[in-house]
């Protein structure tokens, strides 16, 4: 009764953790460039999908383009995203070394995770939001009884705590590996 409901949260819990992925804790991961999309042929198209990417240290992504054309337009996609790094360029390769990150950094870092966490609740609040709605529609048209609702709401409700809870869980484990750098 209520798969489509907690299958709608854990795919918000599985994009939050796709995000903090994406947020580099002091070690080179090809995960960092999944939200920079290069141009190419006129199509926003992920780094991944246009060159090789490799971690030849802790601190370093290698970037080799198999069409040799578009590392200049993978050059000026690193610049100007979010990154905060600049790419060293040899003409056949594109190398990021990620710095040890500042207390200032971390604590941009920290923001992120719960503002990104904060977006996820947010999300998994309007799913119950909807599910509420259906099945008051449902009350409306006399198919659920106004016990079958408040059992329904309490139910929603339930699972909303669980999510809500697994998101607060893996937002301060995020954290702690933020500080830990």
């Amino acid at each position: 009764m209520y798969d489509e409901y907690e299958n709608k949260m854990k795919k918000t819990v599985e994009v939050l953790l796709g995000q903090y992925s994406a947020i580099r804790a002091g070690r080179a991961s090809p995960a960092v460039l999944d939200q920079v999309k290069v141009d190419y042929y006129g199509t926003p198209t992920p780094i991944n999908q246009v060159a090789t990417i490799s971690v030849p240290d802790p601190r370093t992504l290698m970037i080799q383009p198999w069409d040799a054309t578009i590392l200049k337009v993978i050059e000026k996609a690193l610049l100007t995203s979010e990154l905060g790094i600049n790419p060293a360029n040899d003409g056949r390769f594109l190398r990021l070394v990620f710095p040890q990150p500042t207390e200032e950094r971390r604590k941009e870092l920290i923001k992120q995770v719960y503002k990104n966490a904060e977006d996820s609740k947010v999300a998994i609040r309007n799913v119950r939001r909807d599910a509420v709605e259906k099945f008051k529609a449902q009350k409306k048209k006399g198919e659920i009884t106004e016990d079958d609702l408040t059992d329904t709401e309490k139910d929603l409700q339930k699972l909303t705590d669980k999510y809500i809870t697994e998101i607060d869980k893996v937002a301060s484990k995020k954290e702690a590996e933020i500080k830990e750098i």
